[in-house]
């Protein structure tokens, strides 16, 4: 680690994570690499405990916004996915990823508010879409519409589904369209 960096994790707290292609090279370009990134994502979210609040997967960098995992250390989990990833896609090439990531402990919902916001308009202010929901690699839709995707994202949808299966709370149930009524 570089001198005078000090990172706090064991703290209990979200982080706010950002790491990069080597050099920003774009590495992320097709459907198949994203879904890549996403399967090994799911695969650390599972195998350290990780609670996965946002991400998004842009052609050269990725944010994260995840807890600290319930088993071992965030910089292991870390270290995992970025081991699982350029084995898969690092080709020919030396590298795939740059040695260092960025890291911001979350506070207090503010902040936690303002990078989930941030991780989900990166796409469109980059220009690669319109809307954060013509983004198929980030957590958007799942906190838009509650469908689940290749990454299962932390979320009041996610806490709902849980509390249903362990039969906390009622089924879900199918309203008619007030289109629908018969008179």
């Amino acid at each position: 680690m570089p001198w005078g960096l000090k990172r706090f994790q064991e703290s209990g707290q979200t982080h706010f994570v950002t790491f990069g292609c080597y050099h920003r090279r774009p590495s992320f370009t097709t459907a198949t690499t994203r879904q890549t990134f996403e399967a090994a994502l799911e695969r650390v979210r599972r195998s350290y405990g990780v609670c996965v609040y946002g991400y998004v997967v842009m052609p050269e960098h990725v944010h994260l916004l995840i807890s600290e995992p319930s088993r071992r250390k965030l910089a292991d989990a870390l270290k995992s996915l970025k081991q699982g990833v350029s084995r898969r896609l690092i080709g020919g090439a030396e590298h795939f990823w740059q040695t260092r990531y960025y890291d911001f402990n979350i506070r207090n919902e503010r902040q936690f508010v303002e990078k989930l916001g941030y991780i989900h308009r990166n796409p469109v202010k980059r220009g690669l879409c319109e809307r954060p929901e013509d983004w198929e690699w980030s957590s958007f839709l799942q906190y838009a519409t509650g469908c689940e995707g290749r990454v299962e994202i932390e979320s009041e949808w996610t806490a709902r589904k849980r509390q249903r299966a362990e039969g906390k709370l009622c089924p879900a149930m199918e309203l008619p369209h007030s289109s629908q009524r018969r008179a």
